[in-house]
């Protein structure tokens, strides 16, 4: 016999928002579980975060650092994250509903929610993916006036500079109908000096690649100024080129050149696919277009800090639908194999051409997992990031 959910709860989306919006920000999650005995007869739910490394999913508990994660990807709970669908397991004492938290294409985690035999499950998706969604919503804002999600993210503990460069990041990946984003720093958990930063409006997306010298809390103390500037400039309207040579002063008179903050500065039309781009350091691009990859060949400029009143200037070149671009630090590009061979040279081509057919979400990591391998076995002497962007364009543009 098939069991009946009670009437309320299929399109009861309104009043799961409300019920959430008038939960203290530690007890979201439990006012979930509660909306989903009630409302859709759950017999048990748990929420899994996405730790630092996009490699675990973390269970969220009052416990640190719990070791009772699975995979983000070789498990049931990972295939709904990496497909960004829900996904059913069905076995002898019911069923279980694995369902992606995800706030605008920014994926936070997984929600499970387990149903009794003889539920039938598939009506409840829809109204399930609803909860979900409210539920990611609320934790980024809940992240605001607690620590409780933050910590369920993480695997073991961050350094004091990797704690504020992820604190400094927009996000890990992002997705408008004009274009797809996806970036992972590594070592995720002890990170120093390479950044990432991205702002869209009506017309324009704005996307910053950083990489500051030193090692530690000096290089993310330089990445914060810079990037602080940059977001300064930014917001006060300013162009490209105003908004380098506002962050060139903040860091010259900070430092007086004796450190200094590689970037990559670009403006995308979002009607046109034109990108205005200031080269000023180390950080390079890479575009996939059909089955080609190269470099985008750029005029350097000088890095954010080294001398005092720089003046920069922009360059051009167009994106066009269907284009994948990458982001690399020089962590990635110039990793050496035992023979002596840049990564950058063809094991990079190889990388992205095996992984064309990821999310752009998913691309970053992949490409991140293929370093220690390269390397030989031996350690990385810096950090590294990867940056992903598919530009899909505007309609009938």
């Amino acid at each position: 016999m098939t069991a009946v959910v009670r009437g309320g709860g299929v399109g009861g989306g309104g009043d799961v928002e409300r019920a959430l919006r008038g939960a203290a920000p530690h007890e979201l999650f439990e006012e979930v579980r509660a909306v989903l005995a009630r409302e859709y007869g759950a017999a048990g739910a748990e929420l899994l975060m996405a730790d630092y490394a996009s490699a675990r999913l973390q269970p969220v508990t009052e416990r640190p650092f719990t070791s009772d994660s699975v995979s983000a990807y070789g498990s049931a709970e990972g295939r709904a994250f990496g497909s960004q669908e829900p996904h059913v397991v069905h076995g002898q004492d019911g069923a279980t509903v694995h369902l992606p938290v995800t706030v605008r294409g920014d994926r936070v985690g997984v929600l499970s929610v387990r149903f009794a035999a003889g539920v039938a499950v598939g009506p409840l998706l829809g109204p399930l993916r609803d909860v979900a969604d409210a539920l990611a919503h609320e934790i980024l804002v809940a992240d605001r006036d607690t620590d409780f999600f933050l910590q369920a993210r993480r695997a073991r503990r961050l350094t004091l500079a990797a704690e504020m460069q992820w604190q400094l990041l927009p996000g890990r990946s992002c997705s408008r109908p004009e274009y797809d984003l996806g970036a992972q720093l590594e070592p995720a958990y002890a990170v120093f000096g390479d950044s990432f930063d991205w702002s869209a409006s009506a017309d324009h997306l704005t996307l910053t690649v950083n990489n500051g010298m030193g090692e530690g809390v000096e290089a993310a103390l330089l990445t914060n100024l810079a990037v602080s500037a940059l977001r300064n400039a930014r917001r006060a309207g300013l162009g490209l080129a105003d908004q380098a040579a506002l962050a060139d002063q903040a860091l010259y008179g900070q430092y007086q050149g004796r450190l200094h903050l590689a970037m990559l500065l670009l403006r995308f039309d979002l009607d046109s696919g034109e990108a205005e781009v200031i080269d000023a350091g180390s950080p390079r691009i890479w575009r996939l277009r059909g089955s080609t990859v190269e470099q985008i060949g750029l005029e350097a400029q000088l890095p954010l800090g080294m001398f005092e009143d720089t003046v920069y200037s922009c360059q051009r070149f167009r994106v066009l639908p269907g284009d994948r671009l990458f982001f690399l630090s020089d962590g990635v590009y110039d990793v050496l194999s035992p023979a002596g061979e840049a990564y950058g040279l063809h094991a990079l081509a190889r990388a992205v051409l095996s992984t064309r057919l990821l999310p752009p979400s998913q691309v970053p990591r992949a490409l991140l997992e293929e370093l220690p391998g390269y390397r030989g076995g031996v350690d990385a002497a810096d950090d590294a990031m990867v940056v992903c962007l598919d530009w899909h364009g505007r309609a009938g543009r």
